[in-house]
């Protein structure tokens, strides 16, 4: 059994029993606030994350490795193929021109993992706004003339007065006021919003719950939003956007599920 193969195995069993564990590892609890949540947690700002997905990207981006997700090296590519599509259908529909605002890219983990598969787009831009240290490491060991970082919006839409794709993977359920945040990054006026492995639910309100991280990946824990994927497809309807795609990943959760979604502007 390959890395890859006994990592997943890992954890989809962790994920399976998270619940009959005090200290399991996956999601757990049902929190009324996300300070409570936080209390029990230790964040995400720490330089061991840092550190980790910094030295795994690097392999990547000199041709070590092949791919990296949460610091974790893969042996091939993992595409998220709903995301990849709506990256194509974006290009597709501005002359093979490809302008992406990703929020809480890290250190460049999407742009590494679609670039290849990016390789007839004619000009492409991919533009992360992360934490401040996040995005001091990026400009020093990642940025390139497709790959820039950016510390908040305000400054990436000084760079970038036109965005095609507003793409978000895996972040928008870590933070503390999800909403709030999604108003600000509509502001840049997106085509088509690319929202890809998200945790959602179908319990008609949204869930705080805390995750605690497998030690194999890095050891941390933080605050996590479950949210009611219809009325979090509402939100984006009431925005002027139209859902047009929606996928599921392979994780098992206990009450909820991972998902993706393609949303065009209307």
């Amino acid at each position: 059994m390959s890395f890859r193969e006994r990592l997943f195995f890992y954890l989809k069993k962790m994920a399976k029993h998270f619940l009959l564990k005090e200290n399991a590892y996956g999601w757990f609890g049902d929190f009324s606030s996300w300070d409570d949540a936080k209390k029990q947690t230790t964040g995400y700002d720490q330089d061991l994350i840092l550190n980790k997905v910094k030295l795994s990207l690097l392999k990547v981006k000199n041709g070590e490795e092949v791919y990296e997700r949460d610091s974790v090296l893969f042996e091939e590519i993992q595409y998220s193929w709903g995301a990849l599509s709506g990256l194509l259908f974006a290009a597709a529909n501005n002359h093979d021109s490809l302008n992406v605002l990703d929020f809480g890219g890290s250190l460049g983990s999407c742009y590494f993992q679609n670039k290849n598969a990016l390789k007839s787009v004619k000009k492409l831009s991919w533009n992360i706004v992360e934490q401040a240290h996040f995005v001091r490491t990026g400009k020093e060991n990642f940025s390139n003339d497709q790959l820039n970082f950016f510390e908040n919006i305000e400054e990436y839409k000084r760079s970038n007065p036109k965005t095609d794709v507003l793409f978000l993977s895996s972040v928008i359920q870590y933070i503390d006021k999800p909403y709030n945040l999604l108003n600000l990054l509509l502001d840049v006026d997106p085509s088509i919003i690319i929202v890809d492995i998200t945790t959602f639910t179908n319990q008609g309100r949204d869930i705080i719950t805390i995750q605690k991280v497998p030690p194999v990946i890095y050891d941390a824990s933080y605050p996590c939003w479950f949210f009611d994927q219809k009325n979090f497809i509402q939100f984006f309807i009431e925005k002027g956007f139209q859902k047009m795609g929606e996928w599921k990943m392979p994780y098992e959760i206990n009450f909820g599920f991972h998902a993706g979604i393609i949303l065009t502007k209307i």
